[in-house]
């Protein structure tokens, strides 16, 4: 094979699926303008089939080999951390039976029609492309074993790939992969159903401990190139001021100040668009310098008039009261079963409780930032998207340009969590770009842009309530859920959660409960909501697992005997007989829910924990279950809190069942940063509003988890699952059950129960109860 040239969304939807969960205003537009028709289709397709574009698995797209038998293998999906551009590589090279020092990877700029899908969000880059790597891996084997036969004259059935080169077996002859890569450059592909793929017993790297990160020496070294690290000579730099209020515009602007200021070089209005405004910019006024210091302080210097719009009266405080009074009331039933007012009316007692969790802010360790370039009706732009199809098609359309005349380069994400699924900083450097044509400019966000401006994480209310039997168990279960939705963003009256926020962890509860309703009231949205990491299973687990820990010990029994009650009998359930039709965009049939290995997690984390063991006072364990992005995984928490209020977590563990690991250190990695992150937002996170604007400014305002909060020990133990299961997520599964089996062991810990967070505010209130 020849070396190769130098030179968003939603998971797959039904049609009806779509407008039932988003609503027919707006739908056929988002449809047209995102290339979604494949999503739409009558006949539903499912998984990496049901994604705009789907999937390639032609070696000659993905794979390439030098002269000297250097691999080279494309990685179609953004890194951030999650290490895909590694384990999609081993992937390749364990089928090619590549040796692993002779392998690099190279990032693919933004090309669906060339990649096949792009989007690197719903934890699914390996469930997705597993397969079609394995066959491209396969396939180039395949080219080269035939290249090595016909310079030999033998059958191929004689050559046969070995660690790096092609033998014939008979003679003993070798030849390396790079004397036989332009020849074998030359051959047809072959057909999928004519290769062979290796059985697992014969992998080197998939499933196996011990592979490098394949770009880990030169992130080590700072050889990786982020989006900040793109220089060009004479490029410009740019800051924005932006509304302080979703939806707010500029009256007037005064920038002479500005203009004085060393370095800055010209003030730029940018045009805000109507609401809602989906990935558009928010508008505002752009300052352009020579630096980023004379752009930051051009910045400071603006005097601008604001008209803050419809969301000027947003407030923190009055909204969780407007959440949580809808909670209390009947809503929209998304999933009912039996007779809730029977069970209710028949019971021997009831339990109710309410849950709330604030607005997050993804906030990567990298903030915003972007670079492009316009010249001759062409815009270029390099930044660290996760969505780098949405990314040239928002570019086009604001430009007034061709798709073709777009080229979206990707760089190494410094975190990503959904934030940079949302490519509007990008469509800033473009669109200023655009006023200085030949000039590369880069439009950098500051910490506090970051946090001000942010796509966050939905506010929560939560209300559940059951009827319980004389034995503690539930005859029925009552839930509203009562957030913002994702869906306001793209059209307008969008008030109740999409059915895909409403099947993460709330429509497709398998507990087995007799009697169920699921109701979802509504909830305007005042802000911008997006993607966080594990989305709305964040408070839809919170509320559930908690609740279900409040249950066991009103009942007097064990949590993990009760959960192991309440999920019954060993049986896969149809997510459509729980009217759970999106599924994270998978096959029903392939994907059931399966309760036996929600039960296998629950007991593999119990016993690494030593459930049931006696504590010292002021120690306890809780735990939480959860099942998302088609992963299942049980978490165990072991607490301390001080007689002051202070938080010691001892230990975690964590079991997680995805489905066959394909790169079992990127698994525990994944889910050993999900459980610093859950503790977190569990403890520290939170977004508020007043005056329709964010109240936190840094990290001084708006903690992350530091080392102090960090477990003194993360054990991940990876569950085998029996029978032939398909491979599920792993980048988000591990942060809905962090929050309730923290809360539920500061219980058990204390007999104080936790339902709002973050959890300082309650610590905060015991230290100063026992000063």
């Amino acid at each position: 094979m020849s070396q190769m040239p130098d030179d968003f969304a939603l998971s797959n939807l039904s049609r009806r699926g779509f407008l039932k969960g988003v609503g027919a205003t707006g739908a056929l537009v988002l449809a047209a303008s995102w290339g979604w028709q494949e999503a739409f289709a009558d006949d539903k397709k499912f998984g990496a089939d049901g994604m705009p574009n789907g999937w390639i698995d032609d070696p000659k797209v993905y794979v390439s080999i030098a002269a000297d038998g250097r691999v080279t293998v494309v990685c179609n999906r953004s890194e951030m951390g999650q290490g895909v551009r590694t384990s999609l590589s081993m992937v390749v090279a364990d089928e090619l039976d590549a040796d692993w020092a002779m392998v690099s990877v190279q990032q693919a700029p933004g090309d669906e029609v060339r990649f096949g899908n792009q989007d690197t969000d719903g934890s699914r880059s390996m469930r997705h492309w597993f397969e079609p790597m394995r066959r491209c891996g396969a396939s180039a084997r395949t080219m080269l074993e035939q290249a090595a036969a016909g310079q030999w004259k033998v059958p191929v059935s004689e050559c046969r790939a070995q660690l790096h080169k092609v033998v014939h077996q008979p003679s003993g002859r070798e030849l390396g992969y790079g004397a036989l890569a332009v020849a074998a450059g030359a051959l047809v592909v072959p057909a999928r159903d004519s290769l062979r793929l290796k059985q697992p017993s014969e992998f080197r790297y998939i499933g196996k401990d011990g592979v490098r990160a394949i770009d880990g020496a030169d992130i080590v070294n700072g050889r990786a190139i982020y989006g900040a690290d793109v220089h060009f000579d004479g490029m410009l730099f740019a800051t924005v001021a932006r509304p302080a209020v979703y939806g707010g515009k500029v009256k007037s602007f005064d920038a002479s100040a500005t203009m004085k200021v060393p370095g800055v070089i010209k003030v730029i209005a940018i045009e805000s668009r109507p609401l809602p405004s989906e990935f558009q910019p928010l508008g505002g006024v752009a300052v352009v310098a020579s630096n980023t210091w004379a752009a930051i302080k051009g910045r400071e210097a603006l005097k601008i008039e604001w008209d803050d719009g419809v969301n000027a009266g947003y407030n923190s405080i009055a909204y969780r009261s407007e959440l949580e009074a809808a909670a209390l009331k009947p809503g929209k039933v998304v999933r009912s079963t039996g007779s809730i007012e029977e069970a209710m009316s028949s019971a021997d007692s009831s339990l109710e409780a309410a849950y709330y969790l604030p607005h997050l802010a993804q906030s990567p360790m990298e903030p915003m930032v972007a670079i492009a370039r316009f010249n001759n009706g062409r815009c270029e732009a390099w930044a660290p998207s996760q969505a780098p199809q949405v990314t040239r098609e928002r570019i086009a359309e604001r430009l007034g340009i061709t798709f073709e005349k777009v080229t979206v380069n990707v760089t190494l994400l410094g975190g990503g969590f959904g934030r940079k699924s949302k490519p509007d900083f990008i469509l800033e450097a473009a669109i200023l770009a655009k006023a200085f044509p030949g000039k590369a400019v880069r439009v950098q966000w500051t910490r506090e842009d970051d946090i001000h401006c942010s796509y966050f994480h939905t506010v929560s209310a939560e209300y559940l309530k059951a009827s319980l039997n004389a034995d503690g168990m539930p005859s029925g279960w009552l839930h509203r859920t009562v957030a913002p939705s994702i869906t306001a963003l793209f059209a307008p009256g969008m008030n109740h959660e999409g059915a895909f926020e409403l099947g993460m962890g709330f429509t497709n509860m398998a507990y087995a409960i007799p009697n169920v309703r699921l109701e979802n009231p509504e909830a305007a949205a005042h802000t911008r909501v997006g993607w966080y990491r594990s989305v709305s299973n964040i408070p839809h687990g919170f509320a559930i697992q908690s609740f279900v820990d409040e249950l066991a010990h009103k009942a007097g029994q064990d949590p993990l005997k009760y959960q192991i009650k309440l999920l019954g009998p060993d049986r896969q359930i149809d997510p459509r007989t729980l009217s759970e039709e999106w599924n994270y965009g998978e096959s029903p049939e392939r994907y059931p829910i399966d309760t036996a290995r929600l039960r296998g997690v629950l007991e593999t984390a119990a016993k690494a924990a030593g459930w049931g063991r006696e504590l010292p006072r002021g120690r306890g364990l809780g735990l939480a279950v959860h099942y998302s992005f088609v992963t299942y995984v049980a978490a165990v928490i072991e607490v301390e809190v001080k007689d002051d209020g202070t938080l010691i977590v001892h230990k975690a563990d964590i079991a997680v069942d995805c489905g066959p690991q394909i790169n079992p250190e990127r698994i525990r990695s994944q889910f050993e940063g999900a459980c610093v992150m859950g503790l977190g937002n569990a403890v520290l996170g939170e977004i508020s509003f007043k005056d329709g604007k964010v109240q936190q400014d840094n990290f001084h305002m708006y903690e992350v988890a530091r080392m102090s909060l960090a477990p003194k020990e993360i054990a991940v133990h990876l569950v085998t699952p029996s029978g032939d299961v398909p491979l599920g997520g792993v980048g988000e599964p591990g942060v809905p059950p962090i929050a309730p089996a923290l809360c539920n062991a500061i219980f058990a810990a204390t007999g104080k129960r936790i339902r709002n967070l973050p959890v300082r505010y309650q610590l905060q209130g015991w230290q100063q109860a026992n000063a």
